[in-house]
């Protein structure tokens, strides 16, 4: 469903995404694989931690996580549709749970249930949609709080620090950040070769800036944000 030439789409709306994924049952992870990530995900989320996946869709990273010895994932989408399939789908792979669950309204979970919430493409779903920045705010405030106290929210997101930084630092949003920067696949940026590791953190100028190496105007990059609640929040 799409709205007119100057509206925003409907991507926090059930309906949407229903009927997307009534017409699109097949697999697909937004922006990067399991593969490209792991180097991060592996880095900043241990394999015995609860994980709370918000926004999965039909995307085979829980899957892949599972394979690589991750063993309690919790999936939330807003779509019945989307949930019902994947239920399905893994009904044998204990490690994995579905629920539908709009992320801007998580109270069936406790606070502090879970040790990392991972986001790829969640954030910027809202971001696209109507009410943009009261959405966006709703659900990081549901991510903080369902987070334990150093628990890491993990962000994949085409927004880079200017437009994304706004929103993680915003009101009682009390995260330490550390920022990854990696290629989109299939671009020429996969190709380049660079002393720089995926692990390794990019610096932030003051002004939000990455510095002469990197150019946040390239449509090539993918950003990775680890925000780690503050021990002792609650």
């Amino acid at each position: 469903m799409t709205k007119g030439k100057d509206q925003p789409q409907a991507y926090g709306d059930e309906t949407y995404w229903d009927n997307r994924y009534s017409q699109d049952a097949g697999t697909f992870d937004w922006y990067q694989r399991y593969a490209g990530l792991a180097p991060l995900i592996n880095m900043y989320i241990p394999k015995q931690n609860k994980i709370l996946m918000v926004g999965c869709g039909n995307a085979a990273i829980s899957e892949d996580m599972v394979c690589d010895g991750y063993q309690d994932i919790v999936n939330i989408d807003i779509s019945a549709v989307v949930i019902e399939a994947m239920r399905e789908k893994y009904k044998d792979m204990p490690q994995l749970q579905y629920q539908r669950m709009d992320v801007r309204d998580m109270k069936a979970f406790k606070d502090g249930q879970f040790d990392t919430v991972l986001d790829k493409g969640m954030l910027d779903s809202l971001m696209c949609g109507a009410s943009a920045t009261y959405s966006a705010s709703s659900m990081l405030q549901e991510v903080r709080r369902v987070l334990k106290p150093g628990g890491v929210y993990l962000l994949i997101t085409y927004g880079d620090p200017r437009v994304r930084l706004p929103h993680l630092k915003a009101g009682n949003f009390l995260w330490e950040v550390v920022l990854h920067v990696i290629p989109r696949p299939g671009s020429r940026r996969t190709h380049e070769s660079t002393s720089r590791l995926l692990t390794d953190p990019v610096i932030l100028n003051n002004d939000l800036m990455l510095g002469p190496l990197i150019n946040t105007e390239d449509p090539d990059l993918h950003y990775v944000y680890v925000c780690i609640k503050e021990a002792g929040l609650h």
